[in-house]
C-alpha cells in the first residue's frame, strides 16, 4: 500500500493473534476507492504472526498495552487523518466505495464535528442455524438505539470529536465499545452509514449462540445496573476470541447467587434487579422488533409496524417504577430460578458424560 502523505481517513484494527483473519480486511481494505488511507495495527501482545501480516500489507503496527481500549487509544497517538475509523480484524468489505460512501455521508452531515456512524452487520456464518436470530441481530445493528452500538458494527467519527470524547474507556478490558456510544448519544449524534460490513459469527458458533446471547444480556443488564464487582470478578466473562470453547453458565450463575446472599442481602438485591427491570423496560422495543424482522419476508424488510407501534403506545405509557419492579422480579425468576437451575443440570450431565 502506497504511503499517504497526509491521509483523510486513519483506519484503526486492535489485535490480538488475529494473523487469520488480518490479511482479509487488510486485503479488503486495499481495494479501496477514492479515499486516502492509513492503517494502523494495533496490537495487544500478540504471539503470532500478526505483526509480518500487518508490515506485509504496509500498515504502521503500533503495540500497546493488552486491552481493546488501551490498544486503540495507543493507536490514535500515531494516526494523522482527520477521521477515525475503528474496525475489529474479523471485519470484511464486500463494496470497494464503502469507505468513500461513508466518509462523504460523514461530511455532508449537519454538525459532523458532533456525529459519529456506523454500519449495519451482515454475519459471516459456517452453517444455516439460528437464521431468524441472527437476522434480528443484523437488524438491529441497523438501528441507532441505546444499547445496540458496538465495535463489531465500526465507529467512525472525526478526530476533533474523539478528542472531546477523551477516547476509550480503559478501566476494563471490554465494553469500551459501549461506553463511548452511550457518550456518543448523550453528547453527540449516530447515524448509520451507507452499505454493510461482514462481520465474523465465530465467537457464537464457538461457544454456542443462545449461551453466548444469553451471557451477553445478563452483562449488559449487570453493567447498565452499575454491578462492575461483577465483571472484576466474573471466571474468564470475556475470552479472547483464540481461547474460547463450549460456554459453561454455571460458573456466572455461582457468582451473582454468592453476590446475592453475602454482598447484596435483600435490601441491595432488591436494588439491582429493580434497576435490571428499568433496563429491561428500556429495551422491551427489542421483543416487538423480533418480531417485525420474523414478518419482515411477508410484510417486507423495511416495514416495522410492531416497533413503530411500540414507540407511539407501548413504551411510553408503561414508564413506571411498578412496571420497572414487575420487570426485575421476573427477570430474577427467570435467570436465577429457571435459567441458573436448567444450566446447572446441563452442564453437570455433560461433564458427567466427559468424564466416563
Amino acid at each position: 500500500m502506497p504511503h499517504v502523505s497526509h491521509p483523510l481517513l486513519s483506519i484503526i484494527i486492535p489485535t490480538l493473534n488475529e494473523a487469520e483473519h488480518l490479511p482479509g480486511l487488510l486485503a479488503d481494505l486495499r481495494k479501496q476507492e477514492d479515499v486516502a488511507l492509513e492503517i494502523i495495527v494495533a496490537d495487544g501482545g500478540s504471539s503470532d504472526a500478526t505483526r509480518m501480516v500487518a508490515e506485509e500489507y504496509g500498515a504502521l503496527f503500533v503495540c500497546a498495552p493488552r486491552g481493546r481500549g488501551a490498544q486503540m487509544n495507543a493507536a490514535v497517538g500515531r494516526a494523522s487523518g482527520d477521521w477515525y475509523l475503528f474496525l475489529h480484524a474479523d471485519s470484511r468489505i464486500d463494496s470497494s466505495a464503502l469507505l468513500n460512501s461513508a466518509v462523504r455521508a460523514m461530511i455532508s452531515e449537519p454538525g459532523s464535528e458532533r456525529v459519529a456512524g456506523h454500519f449495519s452487520l451482515r454475519f459471516i456464518r459456517r452453517d444455516g442455524r439460528n437464521a431468524l436470530a441472527y437476522r434480528f441481530a443484523e437488524g438491529k445493528s441497523s438501528l441507532n438505539r441505546a444499547n445496540t452500538t458496538n465495535g463489531d458494527q465500526g465507529l467512525l467519527l472525526a478526530k476533533v470529536f474523539f478528542g472531546y470524547l477523551g477516547g476509550f474507556d480503559e478501566r476494563l478490558p471490554f465494553f469500551e465499545d459501549q461506553r463511548i456510544a452511550e457518550k456518543i448519544r448523550v453528547t453527540g449524534r449516530w447515524i448509520t452509514l451507507p452499505g454493510y460490513l461482514k462481520t465474523s459469527a465465530r465467537r457464537f458458533e464457538t461457544e454456542g449462540f443462545h449461551r453466548r446471547y444469553i451471557l451477553m444480556s445478563m452483562m449488559m443488564g449487570l453493567y447498565s445496573a452499575g454491578v462492575e464487582e461483577f465483571f472484576v470478578r466474573a471466571p474468564g466473562v470475556y475470552r479472547v476470541q483464540q481461547d474460547t470453547g463450549r460456554l459453561l453458565l454455571t460458573p456466572f450463575f455461582c457468582l451473582i447467587r454468592r453476590m446475592m446472599v453475602h454482598e447484596w442481602g435483600v435490601g441491595g438485591s432488591l436494588r439491582t434487579f429493580y434497576r435490571l427491570g428499568r433496563y429491561i423496560h428500556q429495551n422491551s422495543w427489542q421483543l416487538f422488533f423480533f418480531f417485525d424482522v420474523w414478518l419482515h419476508p411477508l410484510s417486507g424488510y423495511s416495514r416495522s409496524p410492531l416497533l413503530r407501534f411500540f414507540d407511539r403506545f407501548v413504551g411510553p405509557y408503561t414508564d413506571f417504577k411498578i412496571v420497572h419492579a414487575g420487570a426485575g422480579m421476573i427477570c430474577c425468576i427467570w435467570y436465577m430460578g429457571i435459567l441458573a437451575p436448567f444450566f446447572r443440570f446441563a452442564e453437570h450431565n455433560s461433564s458427567a458424560r466427559i468424564d466416563t
